[in-house]
């Protein structure tokens, strides 16, 4: 009697991380702390406002400030846009930064990056005042990241932050987990890193000079990818039932697409369905999460506004 052959090893369809629908819950929620919020203010006080300074024409910086003020909306949150030309001079920029730091009806301010070329994007940043710096980024908010058992920042960086949000909301443990993050931006890569090492996570941090990366990816529990190389990290990278979130967004050819193109991740999502536990769809995934946290940290700011009146 003929040998059987041994069956096919099975392959895992990892389950898809719905950034949307956590994001949409998420505002859900702060529309209702919002309006408690509301009903207990005394008289003359403004309800919790995001200012979004926006420079140029850039079309996909307009989109993204279009997206924000919807999100606002959804929250009950004031939203005031301020645009300013593409030629607008260092020193107009800070005034109008400043003029924001003033206002007692603005709780947060974003400026949107990338900023033109002739502004020193570091010094704008660090004209908001730090209980308005919404988005993080201020070096004392970050500085206050890096301690343990110090001080908590304003506020996080609102992208790692939603990767965080993400993982938990997915009944995901961190604590004792091998993760790696894949990127050392100070936007995305870096934060990330400290907040899964808060989370008792044991880190690894790769980059463009790291040696050998596919056997350190593998080693993974927790893939967090963000360095803007399309469908880079492969199902052969992947440990099996590892939990990936991907960070990126790239544009690749696509003769199928009414625009030319797709929109894709860091990793190569079919590949890598076949092997991970769970994963983040690109679009869909992590960049709803980002304008859910920036909503989060708006509110937070008003919240500790509203404290300091008591």
């Amino acid at each position: 009697q003929p040998r059987r052959r041994p069956p096919p090893p099975t392959r895992m369809t990892a389950t898809p991380i719905d950034g949307k629908a956590i994001a949409a819950d998420i505002r859900a929620d702060l529309a209702v702390r919002v309006a408690a919020l509301k009903t207990g203010l005394a008289e003359g006080v403004s309800p919790p406002g995001l200012a979004v300074v926006l420079v140029g024409q850039r079309k996909d910086s307009a989109t993204y400030v279009r997206s924000k003020k919807k999100a606002c909306e959804e929250a009950g949150i004031a939203s005031f846009g301020v645009e300013l030309d593409e030629a607008v001079t260092q020193e107009a920029l800070e005034a109008e930064v400043e003029r924001l730091n003033g206002r007692e009806d603005v709780h947060g301010i974003l400026v949107q990056l990338p900023l033109p070329g002739h502004i020193d994007e570091e010094k704008v940043l660090e004209k908001i005042r730090i209980e308005k710096d919404v988005d993080g980024f201020h070096p004392e908010n970050i500085g206050r990241l890096c301690m343990k058992g110090r001080t908590p920042p304003f506020a996080i960086p609102c992208t790692p932050k939603g990767c965080i949000e993400l993982i938990e909301r997915s009944g995901v443990t961190l604590d004792g987990k091998r993760a790696v993050v894949l990127g050392r931006s100070n936007i995305v890569g870096l934060p990330a890193s400290l907040l899964l090492t808060h989370r008792n996570a044991t880190v690894t941090v790769c980059h463009s000079r790291t040696i050998d990366l596919p056997s350190i990816v593998r080693e993974a529990d927790i893939i967090i990818a963000a360095i803007g190389r399309a469908n880079f990290v492969k199902k052969e990278w992947v440990k099996p039932g590892a939990v990936v979130i991907d960070v990126g967004i790239n544009a690749v050819d696509d003769p199928t697409s009414k625009k030319g193109y797709k929109l894709v991740g860091d990793v190569d999502y079919d590949g890598v369905s076949e092997v991970a536990s769970m994963i983040t769809p690109v679009p869909g995934g992590v960049g709803p999460m980002t304008i859910a946290m920036l909503m989060v940290n708006t509110v937070e700011a008003a919240e500790r506004y509203y404290a300091s009146l008591k």
